[in-house]
């Protein structure tokens, strides 16, 4: 991806959207899952619920699909994050760091590497505990454009 054209990353702006599955795909699904059920209702036969059926089908597919791709994108954030701490976080902070909830380390991986170990302190006392707190608290954001 070129950095061409794309503004400064921050709490305010880094949730991304994928148009085709969030105003396209989700949106459409939806509404055949309306369609589908108005028809069930309407007709009661074999018919209209195999086509119910299938609108769920679609439905779920296209959820489980998404929550594969975040699953999978996590393990990749857990992996390069736990690289990062060794490389930046004192030993024995690193060996602490690897506690932290998946979602913390989430949150964690805007965080620049000169800030990163005060923020990885600050969430193993407990004074930093979900992703929007940490995401909040980070004052120098590390942009991540290739996000699922």
């Amino acid at each position: 991806m070129s950095n061409e054209n794309i503004q400064p990353q921050s709490y305010s702006n880094h949730t991304r959207w994928f148009p085709l599955v969030h105003f396209v795909i989700f949106p459409l699904s939806l509404v055949l899952l309306v369609w589908a059920i108005v028809d069930a209702w309407r007709f009661f036969d074999s018919g209209s619920f195999k086509f119910l059926l299938l609108a769920v089908i679609v439905i779920l597919v296209n959820l489980a699909a998404r929550i594969q791709a975040l699953r999978a994108q996590d393990r990749l954030i857990r992996l390069e994050e736990r690289l990062r701490y060794a490389a930046v976080l004192s030993p024995e902070l690193a060996e602490r760091a690897a506690g932290l909830r998946v979602g913390q380390m989430v949150a964690l991986r805007f965080a620049s590497d000169a800030e990163l170990p005060q923020l990885v302190e600050e969430v193993l006392a407990g004074r930093l505990n979900t992703q929007k707190e940490i995401k909040m608290a980070i004052k120098d954001w590390k942009a991540d454009h290739f996000r699922v």
